[in-house]
């Protein structure tokens, strides 16, 4: 910006300061409890976070003394603001009318809070609120609250409610217009999280084709009733579908010449000014200009947190100086092609205001070419003030109940306690000039990444692929695009680095499309075992007497390679196991974790330990087992394969790796990998077979030091049990980790927050068609909200896209084989002798492939098959419990104990889970699959595994023995000094 400008700038700054500080008394005064509540807020951040979580909780809470329980539990050791929390009820709260009178108090003063920034609850509560904003000299822009749709129920519910709410402000806009002498167009904003509830990154095409059917009729009806539409930016994940499908819409030939769209956009994201200067040009095409609302972005907190948990870019500028410097930079862009993006300066910060002046000044921009927007309940001074300007300004009016009004009141006061907003600082009631300073674009820092605080040592996760990218998107198709032109491709076994085709073979079929073979595969015998295991003898020397720093490397190159291949892998997953492009994606970047992991901790732990008194050294090391037979499954066919085959490669022992039957071509894909690595003949040995022989003969063989298995209980318990006996000539005990089932449950407490309880349910049951050992099979629910809930778990997997996992819009594909098929839908028809059939969803579309579409039973006996018995399918049995402690009580019910979860927001039963939830991996207020390496070690207990917790610190030790070399350093009275002795 030019020193012209700045100038320009300054004096209208100035100007407008002096009117703010007139307005500002009275302002204050008005809303003092306001004020003084939020300055509490400001100045202490733990309060903070506990008020604004009891506010998001509060809605849930209908009982008094339910209500009261979580003010103590939320509050208890703080001294609460009043009137805001009723610190009098707090303290009177040991009786029924006590807690009545608290209860009241509280929802009295959060009810008052949320009036001030929610325009009306109903048409006539709004109706008022616009007529009143217009005959004030205001416009208004209408935002119906409840913004993300859960199914596709729920989308058509909010796509009915916008469509009456444009009927209301038409009617009450008619009604109204002749009080005012100026255009008071109305404004409706929409979010596309509304309208299809099968949003996401990859699948574009799907996302804009649902969205454009739901918003289409929206746009029409606004046409005819004369009310402009602005699509909101919601989160980051979401800007590239919102952007896609609004350029689609107004390209179409009924709304091409429209003056009525707009479209909002956020300068924290780093993307914006790009994405800014492509609306420009695609205005220009279309030669009708529409309306940009430029906002700073009220997810800012949010987007550091997601983006660090996930090693992801960060997409938002780290310092406010930087959003406020690309806000100038974007308010610059758009006034100089104000012909063709009209400029909406959506913000309370001043100095914006003054710049957004000057420039209409500069480029010649007719008062009636911009306007300005402040949030309904914020700024009244500040709008008075800016309307005094000649300019236009509407207020952004939120509306809708109380309830799903709540995540928007928790944000607005998120905003306003950041340290960051206009309302915090003009809470001292002195408008000073340092609010007129320049923003410093260059200034650096901001906070660090959730997991670069997390994580140590040097290893980090692999990112996951956002897809928000359109070339990661074709890079991802073209992968799979490659794989599906691929014949079946010849799979021999490999023993002592020799490849070896037998006279019988089996064949990995896709199935999707059971017809497609992937691969034909050579079947070992029993010669086969026997070679394989001298040939891994025979390496034992060479890999195990290889520096630790050696094998390190060697898998750090693994890393590397795997990490270049990455999306054929996953496109192979796709194929071969019916993954999902996000399942795929994430099982081949948890093996990248596996290899870089371990190959890091092997460091660590191989230096071992050094206990030196002076006259005795005490060492302790390590050394490998031996001979390592590694049984990976199907469901995370390279992950699981990967994480087991390094664990015991970087630890110096050799491997014999006998695939599962339905994967061998991704475990033989990996094979071939690793010699390119150059890993020395017979280190690892490739034997794929049927486990009932290969498998049995390789745990029997008295030469194999350890089994590592990971599959079903049956197969697991068989290991075991084979693996005890010690044949003839064996000197040694064999090791056996074995990862087996899990009958998985997540309780649903009765304040739990139900939006993100049914999304962590649907994906944590229904995800890769819930052949996952971590998968939920069971819902345990909570006392009244039980219907509630249901009805939207029902509604919701009823919505799920089901379909070739080789589309990205498709979340549930095949299950893994015919006799999976089989089994399944014979448990479903017993299934429904037992229990009540909420849900039982068939494919729509014609295949071969082996489908099964969710599947609801409510009623469920606790003690019934249902509820004990393994599915490992997409299966979900709801069982009820009349309290938190009974829904414990019955999760904790099975032979099973891998991993559960709770939905609450009750501190003390979040405890009291921690406690009593008898799991490997629990899981609080999130799904219970997807545990991250290094972050989520993972394994259970019970008749669910060794709990040896694969992707932890301790796994390494189970492929290892440990040895104590103690030497006496004392001859003849004299002992070496320490070297803690000298100096």
């Amino acid at each position: 910006m030019n020193d012209s400008i700045e100038q320009q700038v300054q004096a209208i700054g100035r100007s407008l300061l002096t009117e703010l500080r007139a307005f500002s008394e009275g302002f204050w005064s008005k809303e003092h409890w306001i004020a003084e509540f939020a300055g509490t807020l400001i100045d202490d951040e733990t309060l903070r976070t506990q008020v604004l979580r009891f506010i998001d909780v509060l809605p849930a809470l209908s009982d008094d003394r339910d209500l009261v329980r979580h003010l103590h539990a939320y509050f208890r050791d703080v001294d609460l603001p009043a009137p805001m929390l009723a610190n009098w009820g707090l303290q009177h709260t040991g009786g029924a009318i006590g807690a009545h009178v608290a209860a009241s108090a509280v929802r009295t003063s959060v009810s008052a809070l949320a009036r001030n920034f929610i325009g009306g609850e109903n048409a006539d509560q709004i109706g008022r609120t616009a007529t009143k904003l217009w005959k004030e000299g205001y416009l208004v822009s209408i935002d119906l609250l409840g913004e993300e749709a859960v199914s596709e129920a729920e989308a058509d519910a909010l796509q009915r409610k916008n469509s009456d709410l444009l009927q209301q402000l038409s009617t009450f806009l008619h009604a109204s217009r002749h009080e005012a002498e100026r255009n008071h167009r109305a404004d409706l904003s929409i979010k596309c999280s509304s309208f299809y509830s099968q949003l996401g990154r990859a699948n574009v095409r799907d996302s804009v084709e649902a969205l454009k059917r739901r918003i289409r009729p929206l746009l029409v009806q606004a046409m005819q009733s004369d009310i402009s539409v602005t699509f909101d930016m919601e989160q980051y994940d979401l800007r590239h579908v919102v952007l896609q499908t609004f350029r689609e819409l107004l390209m179409e030939d009924g709304f091409r010449g429209w003056d009525g769209a707009g479209i909002a956009l956020q300068s924290y994201l780093k993307e914006t000014h790009d994405d800014l200067q492509a609306l420009i040009a695609w205005a220009r095409q279309r030669e009708t200009p529409v309306n940009v609302r430029l906002v700073r972005g009220a997810y800012w907190d949010s987007e550091v947190v997601i983006a660090g948990l996930n090693n992801w870019e960060v997409p938002v500028w780290s310092r406010k100086e930087q959003s406020d410097a690309a806000y100038e930079s974007c308010l610059e862009l758009l006034f100089a092609n104000h012909q063709l993006v009209r400029p909406v300066v959506a913000t309370h910060n001043v100095r914006s205001h003054a710049v957004a002046l000057a420039l209409a000044g500069q480029h010649q921009v007719d008062p009636g070419g911009f306007e300005f927007q402040v949030l309904y309940g914020m700024g009244a001074h500040l709008a008075r003030v800016l309307k005094a300007q000649g300019v236009g300004v509407r207020i952004y009016t939120p509306a809708g109940e109380l309830i799903p009004g709540m995540s928007y009141l928790v944000r607005r006061l998120l905003e306003n306690t950041t340290g960051h907003s206009f309302i915090q600082q003009s809470l001292s009631r002195e408008f000073n000039e340092e609010l007129l300073e320049p923003p410093d674009s260059s200034a650096a820092g901001g906070r660090p990444h959730a997991a670069t605080l997390s994580q140590s040592d040097g290893f980090h996760n692999e990112p996951l692929h956002r897809f928000v990218k359109p070339h990661k998107r074709k890079q991802f198709a073209a992968a799979i695009e490659d794989i599906s032109g691929m014949p079946g491709i010849r799979v021999p076994l490999l023993i002592n680095g020799r490849e070896r085709f037998t006279g019988q073979s089996f064949s990995s079929r896709n199935p999707a499309d059971p017809g497609t073979i992937i691969g034909e595969c050579a079947r070992a015998s029993s010669d086969d075992v026997d070679e394989a295991i001298a040939s891994a003898r025979r390496a034992a020397a060479q890999w195990s007497g290889a520096t630790v720093e050696v094998r390190s490397k060697k898998l750090l190159e693994i890393a590397r390679r795997l990490r270049r291949s990455r999306d054929t892998f996953a496109a192979w997953e796709i194929f071969e196991v019916g993954k999902s492009w996000q399942e795929a994606d994430a099982d081949v970047a948890e093996a990248i974790d596996f290899l870089e992991y371990y190959a890091s901790e092997a460091l660590r732990l191989f230096k071992g330990e050094t206990i030196a008194l002076q006259g005795e050294m005490n060492r302790v090391e390590y050394q490998a087992r031996g001979i390592v037979v590694v049984i990976p499954p199907w469901n995370f066919p390279l992950a699981i394969l990967t994480g087991m085959l390094s664990a015991a490669l970087v630890t110096g022992n050799c491997v014999i790796l006998k695939p599962s039957s339905d994967s061998p071509v991704i475990a033989w894909k990996l094979i071939e990998l690793l010699r390119d690595c150059g890993l020395p003949d017979g280190a690892v040995n490739f034997l794929p077979g049927p486990g009932e022989q290969v498998g049995e003969q390789l745990v029997r063989h008295p030469a194999v030091d350890m089994i590592a298995f990971t599959g079903s209980r049956a197969v697991g318990c068989r290991i075991v049990e084979l693996a005890a006996r010690v044949a003839g000539g064996q000197t040694h005990l064999k090791h056996v980790v074995a990862e087996m089932g899990g009958k998985n449950a997540i309780i649903i407490d009765r304040d739990a927050d139900l939006d993100a309880a049914v999304k962590g349910v649907i994906h944590s049951a229904f995800g890769y068609q819930g052949q996952k050992c971590s998968a939920a099979s069971r819902v345990i629910v909570v006392g009244a909200v039980k219907e509630r809930f249901v009805k939207r778990l029902v509604e919701a997997a009823a919505s799920i896209r089901m379909g070739p996992p080789t589309d990205p819009a498709n979340r549930l594909g095949p299950v893994i084989s015919e006799q999976a098929y089989q089994r399944i839908q014979r448990v479903i028809e017993a299934g429904k002798q037992v229990a009540t059939l909420r849900l039982q969803r068939e494919p729509d579309f014609n295949s071969d492939g082996y489908y099964i579409g969710p599947v609801i039973f409510s009623g469920v006996d606790p003690d019934s098959f249902l509820a004990q018995e393994e599915i490992f399918g997409p299966v979900l049995s709801i069982i009820d419990a009349d309290s938190f402690e009974e829904a414990i009580t019955v999760a904790n019910a099975t032979s099973y104990a891998l991993t559960g979860g709770v939905y609450s927001r009750d501190p003390a039963h979040l405890d009291y889970a921690r406690t009593h939830f008898k799991v490997g991996n629990l899981y609080l207020n999130r799904g219970i699959t997807g545990a991250l390496v290094g972050r989520q070690p993972f394994g259970g207990f019970k008749l669910s595994g060794t709990c040896n917790k694969t992707g932890g610190r301790d796994y390494l030790l189970q492929f290892i023995h440990a040895r104590t070399v103690t030497e006496n350093t004392l001859r003849r009275g004299f002992a070496p000094a320490l070297e803690s002795d000298h100096g």
